[in-house]
């Protein structure tokens, strides 16, 4: 491509983003027109927006994974989509309180609940949808599972305390951070890309030693998702080992011990 053509190409994009418009492919319109025949698609969205966008979408090909995919031993399918969700994302929008009714793990209800929603998250290692709020009452940051959710609807909240409420959920999270390095075995430096896919959920940053030929995987995760990270580390098996992050290496220290425990025996 010559300096002319990608200096027009800047221009188109630039553009498209000041008209907040979105430039896909004809392989993306492909794959969206196939992924809105999944039933999840009549719940997440509107029958207008779903009608107009199957109209758009009429004269594309569509993607027939059945022809080509084949599912074995396929988990059960939890939650794709949760009619929460776009109410839910309205009120994170325009930074509205809620006041929640919700169910507690050993039974019963919780109701009244004041709050201020900060974000929906979906649990890759549990397949479940989450609401992640502060309790104006309990002044914690609580994180419930949509589908204990009974009901939620608008609480009024002084606009001059919304700014101090998200300062204070941004220093409750940065309490629950955390860190770890993973090293790559030189071995394996060749799978690099696949390790890394292992990573994608993660925020990450990669470094590379010429001397040693060792790269060192850097991820920052939330003290929740702690299980899933270790998940996906014992998913990489011998390609990888942790250099730091002590509960994790305790972690999976634990998790040796018990397997040498129950199956130790075997190899006698």
């Amino acid at each position: 491509m010559n300096p002319f053509e990608k200096i027009f190409n800047f221009q188109i994009i630039s553009r498209l983003d000041e008209a907040g418009s979105l430039a896909l492919t004809s392989q993306e319109r492909s794959w969206l027109k196939t992924m809105l025949r999944h039933p999840a698609s009549e719940a997440a969205f509107t029958p207008e927006t779903l009608s107009k966008l199957n109209t758009l979408l009429e004269p594309e090909a569509s993607i027939e994974v059945g022809e080509i995919i084949m599912e074995k031993a396929r988990s059960k399918e939890r939650q794709v989509y949760h009619p929460l969700l776009r109410t839910l994302r309205r009120m994170i929008m325009q930074n509205q309180g809620i006041l929640i009714a919700y169910q507690i793990k050993h039974g019963g209800e919780r109701t009244d609940q004041a709050g201020f929603p900060h974000k929906l998250e979906y649990n890759m290692y549990k397949r479940e949808w989450y609401l992640q709020w502060y309790s104006t009452r309990q002044r914690s940051l609580m994180s419930t599972k949509l589908r204990n959710i009974v009901s939620v609807e608008v609480f009024p909240i002084p606009a001059k305390r919304i700014d101090d409420l998200k300062a204070r959920i941004a220093r409750l999270l940065d309490g629950l951070k955390e860190s770890a390095c993973v090293q790559v075995i030189p071995t394996f430096n060749a799978e690099l890309s696949r390790i890394l896919s292992a990573f994608s959920c993660f925020d990450k940053s990669v470094s590379f030693d010429e001397a040693s030929g060792i790269y060192q995987i850097h991820v920052n995760y939330m003290r929740d998702d702690s299980e899933f990270l270790l998940s996906r580390i014992r998913f990489l098996g011998l390609r990888v080992k942790i250099t730091q992050g002590e509960q994790l290496k305790r972690r999976m220290l634990k998790t040796a011990d018990m397997a040498i425990e129950r199956y130790g025996g075997m190899c006698n």
